[in-house]
């Protein structure tokens, strides 16, 4: 869900009022090539995405007009984000083709390819490093991936507290999974909730609120284990709810629909 709405993101600012106001073709932006009038250097692209603690490899065109592709690097992966000719807006996602239905990107031989996410055994979901509500030793498990910046997950949350009434015997594994590259705060929010273990923290952070802050970095190795564990699986995106059976839930996500299925 996150990657749809990023491409819509994307979409919307190809609409902007920035790339509305940039030179008509007469005005010697059209069969020129882009770089005639716009550039973008690695010195100023590192300046820019400064605040991510990311470092820029390299910057060419986008595949729509009106953006530069950059490739980032940082803790070893590299990821691709676009920058408006006017370097005043981000967008992270995909830049999708209308004709084929399928993303382009200059960089596509230079970042890995997402592994397909079809299930996994729930013996190998690291549970020990979840924060769990319902009925901990309940007979029935529900396993989300989640994050709590995530406005996706922020209103699934809603609808767990409310399946968690509904389902007495049922014990809802959340597994905290921040996508730093999006939600920056998300990390240090998850520290929290898991190195404090208190619920009231676990509803704050998914409710946007405050959290108390942390010394050191407890949490980090939980958190880091189930980071790594989602990646190497192909869970990409959040919320990703998988069943008892670790296979991923494609329904409704409201605790009505949910109830249901994991009745069956």
């Amino acid at each position: 869900m996150s990657r749809i709405l990023l491409i819509i993101v994307a979409v919307a600012l190809f609409c902007s009022p920035v790339l509305a106001k940039m030179p008509a073709e007469k005005d010697g932006c059209g069969t020129q090539e882009c770089s005639a009038c716009h550039s973008l250097s690695l010195e100023e692209a590192n300046k820019l995405l400064s605040f991510a603690g990311v470092t820029v490899k390299s910057v060419k065109p986008a595949p729509a007009r009106g953006l530069f592709e950059v490739l980032f690097e940082k803790a070893g992966g590299v990821g691709l984000v676009f920058v408006d000719f006017a370097k005043k807006h981000l967008v992270q996602g995909m830049v999708i083709d209308l004709q084929t239905r399928e993303p382009v990107a200059a960089h596509d031989k230079e970042l890995p390819k997402p592994k397909q996410f079809t299930g996994v055994d729930p013996a190998q979901i690291p549970v020990k490093h979840a924060f769990t509500i319902g009925n901990p030793k309940g007979s029935k498990k529900l396993y989300v991936f989640t994050d709590p910046d995530c406005p996706f997950c922020r209103t699934l949350h809603g609808e767990l507290l409310k399946l968690e009434k509904l389902m007495p015997d049922l014990a809802i594994h959340i597994m905290l999974y921040p996508l730093r590259q999006l939600h920056p705060q998300a990390y240090d929010k998850a520290r929290v909730v898991l190195a404090t273990k208190n619920r009231k923290n676990l509803d704050l952070a998914f409710d946007g609120k405050e959290l108390p802050k942390l010394k050191g970095d407890a949490g980090a190795a939980a958190v880091d284990a189930v980071i790594t564990f989602a990646q190497e699986q192909g869970i990409n995106s959040t919320p990703t709810i998988l069943l008892p059976d670790g296979k991923p839930y494609q329904g409704q996500r409201d605790a009505k629909s949910l109830q249901i299925i994991l009745a069956q």
